[in-house]
């Protein structure tokens, strides 16, 4: 899908970003990193030109890192030490559209089309929760059909996001062959960051 394309198709579709992490690994709040000289998440909306509404969502105590007021709008999760889950919950509760994309705002390398490709396949099954691939982020949700699967899982303290993927009502897919490597890169430590910026991951 061309980039052109994509802009058209995800205009009506939510982008949610999850920046409520501790970064524990990192040494500290991701939301507050600088990536290429810039805030990361001004980098991040730089980068998708993201066409639809987009929604912040971050814990409490850590809202409005800097670039919070590039989105439409802000979210705050109600409950702490529940994980990326209860972000993914958060985003499913505040959306302004019933499709939403969901993603974590350390994976540097993901761009509109691969977005737009998930948003497509899940048109492609109008009755199921969501679509993922390898990793659980990024994916994209019905919101209307996500938000009591979530919740359960979250009641059932299943707290891992992969566990979602074992929902019969949840389309796990293979990625496309053609989407680069380095579209999995994700930034959780140090290391990890210093490699990305220095060009030597892989």
């Amino acid at each position: 899908m061309s980039e052109d394309s994509a802009i058209t198709h995800c205009a009506q579709i939510t982008l949610a970003v999850l920046a409520g992490g501790e970064g524990r690994r990192m040494g500290g709040p991701k939301a507050d990193l600088i990536l290429d000289g810039r805030p990361i998440l001004e980098r991040l909306l730089d980068r998708l030109r993201w066409p639809g509404p987009t929604l912040l969502v971050t814990a409490s105590g850590r809202q409005h890192p800097t670039g919070w007021q590039r989105f439409t709008s802000e979210a705050t999760d109600p409950v702490a030490g529940q994980g990326p889950l209860r972000g993914v919950l958060t985003a499913l509760e505040n959306s302004p559209t019933d499709e939403i994309v969901i993603l974590p705002l350390d994976m540097p390398n993901i761009t509109l089309p691969s977005l737009a490709w998930l948003t497509a396949r899940l048109r492609d099954y109008p009755t199921a929760a969501a679509v993922m691939i390898e990793q659980p982020l990024p994916a994209v949700f019905h919101t209307h059909i996500a938000r009591p699967l979530v919740r359960a899982q979250l009641s059932n303290q299943q707290l891992a996001l992969r566990q979602l993927a074992e929902n019969s009502d949840v389309i796990v897919l293979p990625s496309p062959s053609d989407w680069p490597n380095d579209f999995w890169i994700n930034l959780n430590t140090p290391t990890d960051l210093t490699g990305y910026t220095e060009g030597v991951l892989p």
